[in-house]
């Protein structure tokens, strides 16, 4: 059986139109890309990036010099008519979020909605997202989850929709940004309750920390300390019997306490 059929550019040849190529990227440590991955990005007429800079970092590490552009939340509107329009005229583009895989929590699933209303061939190169990454080494149960990704940056909002969250029974992940962190963990605590939870920062990178623990425990270790780098929150469910996580925690490196 031949696996790559339909899925790679080869065997898209024939096609009048392009393809879009969906390109999961690294968190963090450059050696979290397949192969494939790789190829595409070789191969394609174009990289639509969330960010060129960083993007175009990963590209010199791996010799890749297709060209860039740039598609993100403030351009989005006119850029994905103009990323259409190369794919509607055959050439093959490849979209990459800032890190992990783009669609996710992104402005990235809208390009992709209007390739697929206008007959684009669209294809994943799965790899690293940060979603996984963490419930993976969580402890907490996998066979059900729900993504919310980021919350509203306002309090009345955030507490709304942790609110709807409070009644879920599968295992919750949200995104966070380090400056809204305390007062994110404080609205969890209050509204979800005092429950196990995992707290991941910075994964694959240099300064990856997991603290593991209740809310509140996490809380009060967290203390005044100022946190970089995104987070992803693992939050047992409603009616999940408590797993026990053990208190504790890992950090690449431990130097810099206050990363």
């Amino acid at each position: 059986m031949d696996f790559s059929k339909g899925l790679d550019i080869s065997s898209d040849a024939r096609r009048s139109t392009g393809t879009l190529y969906i390109v999961s990227t690294p968190l963090g440590n450059m050696e979290d890309i397949t192969l494939r991955a790789l190829r595409i990005l070789k191969e394609v007429h174009l990289v639509a990036a969330e960010d060129t800079r960083n993007t175009g970092l990963l590209l010199k590490h791996h010799h890749i010099e297709t060209p860039l552009t740039s598609y993100f939340e403030g351009n989005e509107k006119k850029k994905k008519d103009l990323i259409l329009s190369r794919l509607q005229e055959g050439s093959h583009v490849a979209l990459v979020s800032d890190a992990g895989t783009p669609g996710i929590s992104d402005p990235g699933f809208r390009l992709i909605h209007l390739a697929i209303e206008n007959g684009i061939s669209v294809v994943p190169v799965p790899g690293p997202s940060a979603v996984i990454a963490a419930l993976s080494i969580s402890g907490l149960p996998t066979d059900a989850f729900v993504f919310r990704g980021f919350l509203p940056h306002k309090s009345k909002k955030r507490r709304e929709i942790l609110e709807q969250l409070a009644h879920v029974r599968e295992t919750v992940i949200i995104y966070e940004s380090p400056h809204r962190i305390s007062e994110t963990l404080a609205d969890i605590a209050e509204i979800l309750g005092d429950r196990d939870m995992v707290l991941a920062r910075e994964l694959t990178k240099v300064y990856e920390e997991v603290l593991r623990g209740t809310v509140r425990e996490i809380q009060n270790r967290i203390g005044e300390r100022k946190l970089k780098g995104e987070i992803t929150l693992v939050i047992s469910g409603k009616t999940r019997k408590s797993v026990s996580l053990p208190t504790g925690s890992h950090q690449s490196n431990e130097s810099e306490k206050d990363q």
